[in-house]
């Protein structure tokens, strides 16, 4: 902990506006850019939706209702737009719609029941069709299909839309384990690096394998492959191939994390307004690797501590896995300038993630040409109005489509020009006025 204190620390204090104009200075003409959309949202059987057709033009739409509505439902399948297991992070199979009840250790648990996302993108080259969803012969993997055709992956969706999410459950988030940083990290280099998401789990397959590899005691191989594998300088064959399958993966994953994390410097250090700067830094041994010698060499350090690993030497097994995110508070002349993200209030911490989704879309933005997707989940009611004006004003000035929910449709009052309103009660959503400004 005290290292990931002192280098985010020391990127708070090295941070500053001059170094991020280079890297922001198209930033300002992205407003004539034309913006990506949802203009239309299908589903069917996922969560409390049997069925439901959405027809929404591109600017901001705010969703009301009820606790129990179905607000964030609509949030969740269109964070299905991006690779993963979508912002509640939840088997594949537990996003259909339930129609008994749940078993118990006297009966069955329901049947899997498929289900379907699909939207149509107002895009600059005109309309595309996107879907994805689960059947009853892919219970763990998502079929995925653009204009009707089918494609590899979810990968082959956040080619053609970014999707970003604020959620309550991300509150914690400083003050959890590295895992949910790296996981929050990760989510944000593949909506800026669509492979990102083939890497990491190239690697996890490799790392799992080798694991139980280890745990077994190193008397069988793995896979099929592994065993068909030759042996390098006298190792088992299936210990190599898995190995060097986890440094290839592994150095290119935290490579990609580590450019990632360096633009977001640069455009945090040049961003002024209500909410506070931020600096981040990775920190684990791979991470030190990367910023003392070339990706290649890397490599070569990452095999070498998995092989002393496998011999018993304290502290080898370096990866990835184990890398932690550091961010610290940057605001000049406030008094927790500097401070981890960990120690700073609920308040800050919030302003913070917001700050660093807000330098994120403007990334993307400028290497898209357009915005990504915004998913806001219960945030208005939790800022301050200085603060919720704000946030609503950066959305607009990005040209971003922002999918809002709350409870009172009154904290949108600033919104009532420039955003769709929409009423979400019991599985259904209907068109409303909007509140008074």
């Amino acid at each position: 902990m005290s290292a990931l204190r002192e280098k985010t620390a020391a990127a708070a204090t090295h941070s500053s506006p001059a170094s991020a104009s280079a890297a922001s200075g198209g930033l300002s003409r992205a407003s004539a850019l034309a913006p990506v959309a949802v203009t239309r949202l299908t589903l069917t059987n996922f969560r409390s939706y049997a069925g439901l057709r959405l027809d929404v033009d591109p600017r901001p739409v705010v969703l009301t209702g009820a606790n129990g509505a179905g607000k964030t439902n609509l949030l969740e399948a269109l964070s299905f737009l991006a690779p993963g297991r979508g912002l509640r992070g939840v088997r594949l199979a537990e996003a259909g719609r339930q129609t008994a009840a749940i078993g118990t250790l006297a009966s069955p648990p329901p049947p899997i029941n498929p289900w379907a996302v699909a939207v149509t993108l107002a895009t600059p080259d005109g309309p595309l069709d996107m879907g994805t969803g689960l059947t009853a012969a892919t219970t763990e993997r998502r079929i995925v299909h653009v204009n009707g055709q089918p494609a590899r992956g979810a990968a082959a969706l956040a080619r053609h839309v970014g999707v970003l999410w604020l959620t309550p459950a991300m509150d914690r988030l400083f003050l959890d384990g590295p895992a949910s940083r790296r996981k929050f990290l990760d989510r944000l280099v593949t909506a800026f690096d669509a492979d990102h998401a083939r890497r990491s789990a190239a690697y996890d397959h490799a790392y799992r394998q080798r694991l139980r590899l280890l745990r077994d005691g190193g008397v069988r191989p793995p896979s099929s492959e592994s065993r068909a594998l030759t042996a390098r300088g006298g190792e088992a064959p299936w210990f190599a191939a898995l190995e060097d399958t986890m440094a290839r993966h592994g150095i290119a994953l935290a490579a990609a994390r580590h450019d990632l994390v360096a633009r977001l410097n640069r455009d945090l250090a040049a961003a002024s307004g209500p909410f506070p700067g931020a600096a981040l830094a990775l920190v684990g041994t791979v991470d030190g690797w990367l910023t003392e010698m070339p990706a290649v060499d890397a490599e070569d350090a990452m095999r070498r501590s998995l092989w002393d690993e496998r011999r018993g030497v304290i502290g080898a097994g370096a990866g990835p896995h184990r890398s932690d995110l550091g961010v610290a508070m940057t605001a000049v002349g406030h008094p927790s300038h500097g401070q981890p993200a960990a120690l700073c209030s609920t308040g800050e911490q919030k302003a913070l993630l917001i700050s660093i989704l807000l330098a994120q879309a403007r990334l993307q933005r400028a290497k898209r040409g357009h915005a990504p997707l915004f998913l806001l989940d219960e945030v208005a009611a939790h800022l301050d109005q200085n603060r919720r004006a704000a946030l609503f004003s950066e959305v607009l000035r990005l040209g971003a489509q922002a999918w809002m929910t709350g409870t009172d449709a009154a904290l949108f009052g600033d919104l009532v020009e420039s955003a769709q309103f929409y009423a979400v009660e019991a599985g259904a959503v209907s068109r409303r006025p909007p509140p008074p400004a």
